[in-house]
């Protein structure tokens, strides 16, 4: 067991002597660079989302992308003629990626450094290399996991709910119920343990301990009738959303202990997570046991600690940066109603 590190989850390309060869304006950008169409579909066979950060004129843009056929790669691309760091911040907040996550190719050292002063923690790479700059170990994964293969398609329909939640005039809760969630909580199984490995290793900001586990002990974990230990599946009618969250429990002699809550940053607003402590607070009352959470804050989880307090926990021991809380109401929680619960 390993805490978290910085692995690259989206990776920004500039366009101009960087993706393709020349400048686009001057009359370039007739052929890609060597080994760079291989490296975009690779990332993206990685489950790396992509995007462009590019001063250029945007239509003419897209449609040398298109003529190359990788315009669909690349998600909420920025291309203006404004600051580079600019449009980065946008696909970071878009995407709600945190700088250690991303990476900038570039040709420019100028323009690497312009983003690099806004975010000093961003990863940057000239791209001469490609080839070699995919073998870092920032780039690796564990597995190809089925999620990792669908990733862009699942961010592009996150991008789609979005568009929508923007346009809706009520509540959150009502446009939540526009989307006909159904989430799914079952068992983890051997066939899902890649996918929770993945959780662990890529979730930062909705990880209670920010604890990473290898596979041979998930699979441990996942044999041992001490624990209860679930994944959960979220589909609406924009798409499937794909194994989003985890939740182990330890069934102690005297209370159930939650050892572990994680949920994928992408349906951080969708409810995933307060479902999960939903079913914890209902297994517990059905064990007829008191439920105990542990939290270990990181750089990232301060969400969690809200989210833990929000639901009606207290704290009821602390240990430097562990803390021990108590589920303290009377009533377990309820599902919520926009949610269509399956377990």
């Amino acid at each position: 067991m390993g805490t978290s590190g910085d692995r690259v989850k989206c990776v920004i390309w500039d366009l101009d002597n960087t993706l393709w060869e020349g400048t686009l304006s001057e009359g370039g950008g007739a052929a890609l660079r060597p080994g760079a169409r291989e490296a975009v579909l690779e990332l993206d066979r990685r489950g790396i989302v992509q995007s462009v950060a590019s001063k250029n004129d945007r239509a003419a843009a897209l449609r040398r992308l298109a003529g190359f056929g990788l315009e669909d790669y690349f998600l909420c691309p920025q291309i203006s003629w404004n600051p580079k760091s600019a449009g980065v911040g946008e696909i970071l907040s878009t995407l709600n990626i945190k700088p250690e996550a991303a990476a900038l190719v570039d040709d420019s050292a100028f323009e690497r450094d312009e983003v690099r002063r806004a975010f000093p923690r961003l990863h940057s790479y000239d791209g001469a290399d490609l080839a070699g700059m995919l073998a870092l170990p920032e780039f690796q994964v564990p597995f190809i996991t089925q999620d990792a293969a669908n990733r862009r398609a699942m961010y592009r329909a996150d991008l789609a709910r979005q568009s929508a939640e923007q346009a809706f005039t009520g509540d959150a809760d009502d446009f939540l119920a526009t989307l006909h969630m159904k989430l799914d909580i079952s068992p983890v199984t051997e066939a899902d343990l890649q996918r929770v490995e993945e959780l662990t290793i890529r979730t930062h900001q909705l990880n209670s301990t920010g604890y990473t586990y290898s596979y041979d002990e998930l699979l441990e974990l996942s044999r041992d009738p001490r624990y209860i230990f679930r994944i959960c599946g979220l589909t609406d009618d924009y798409g499937d959303s794909g194994k989003v969250g985890l939740l182990l429990l330890e069934n102690g002699e005297d209370a159930l202990r939650l050892k572990l809550l994680i949920v994928s940053c992408r349906v951080m607003s969708r409810g995933t997570g307060s479902a999960l402590l939903c079913y914890a607070t209902q297994m517990a009352a059905r064990l007829g046991k008191p439920l105990l959470a542990e939290y270990l804050e990181t750089e990232y989880n301060r969400i969690m600690y809200i989210t833990y307090k929000l639901a009606g926990f207290e704290e009821v021991e602390e240990d430097g940066d562990r803390l021990l809380l108590r589920y303290a109401q009377e009533e377990p929680m309820p599902f919520a109603d926009y949610l269509d619960v399956t377990c």
